[in-house]
């Protein structure tokens, strides 16, 4: 049976608790939680305890910032990795699994005039493997996990695809990070994404999903029967955690989504 999760401004509600209702009722098993900048995660801990203490499930937190650990100004490289270090503990304080976020977004993309962004292929690594590492192992000690997320070349010039991403975790040494996968994303990165997967196996550690034009799941075109059996055949028993734009109703396009996947990927 597959575990799905919705992020948190897709679901009605002023409360977790009145999120949680609704997200109970349209089928899914837990809510994934935003983590802004300015330590606003934090500012929330005893919002989060309550609603932990009053049963809502919230495994995990994803970024939602303006700057991220690959960032090419090194004041903005060390607010993100304070702000992921301070999410990572927030979430281990409420008894969740872990956090996502990519290298960057929306900093450079090749595809785009200049081209050539102001830090080689070299430089690019040796700052994510620092950042990558320092963050990994604060997760070690809070006991969680971060999950590195590749993004599309629009997005991100420098951790696109999972293979990318394999080779920076693999270079920490730390089990700690794991790649956070995005079917999204891997629509338009990967050749075969569901090979992708199995490639991956043992570095995946959790999904999210959108279809292939960013909507809800069964809104687009990706192959969702064979990215969900790629996931099932490498036993993964994580959470699908929807990260999506609505088309139509928005309460039926939330609604429709732990239908969609259980039926996808009988």
């Amino acid at each position: 049976m597959l575990k799905t999760a919705v992020q948190e401004q897709l679901l009605p509600g002023d409360t977790l608790q009145a999120k949680w209702d609704f997200a109970q009722a349209a089928g899914y098993d837990a809510i994934e939680l935003r983590g802004k900048g300015d330590l606003h995660f934090a500012s929330r801990l005893d919002e989060l305890k309550q609603a932990a203490k009053d049963g809502v499930v919230m495994p995990t937190v994803c970024v939602d910032m303006l700057h991220f650990f690959g960032a090419f100004d090194t004041s903005l490289r060390a607010d993100a990795i304070a702000q992921m270090k301070s999410q990572l503990t927030v979430i281990a304080e409420i008894g969740g699994l872990g956090a996502q976020t990519p290298a960057s977004y929306g900093m450079f993309s090749r595809r785009l005039p200049p081209f050539e962004p102001p830090r080689s292929e070299e430089e690019d690594r040796e700052i994510l493997l620092a950042g990558l590492t320092e963050l990994g192992e604060h997760a070690r000690r809070e006991g969680v996990t971060l999950f590195l997320e590749p993004l599309n070349r629009y997005e991100d010039h420098m951790v696109n695809r999972l293979e990318q991403a394999a080779d920076l975790i693999r270079r920490t040494g730390l089990g700690s990070v794991k790649i956070g996968i995005d079917s999204y994303h891997m629509n338009i990165e990967e050749s075969d994404p569901a090979a992708a997967i199995l490639a991956h196996a043992d570095l995946i550690g959790h999904a999210q999903v959108s279809d292939s034009n960013r909507l809800q799941p069964g809104a687009g075109h990706l192959d969702w029967p064979a990215w969900l059996a790629a996931l099932h055949t490498i036993g993964y028993d994580g959470y699908l955690a929807a990260e999506c734009r609505l088309a139509g109703d928005p309460l039926e396009a939330v609604r429709s989504i732990p239908a969609f996947l259980q039926r996808s990927g009988a």
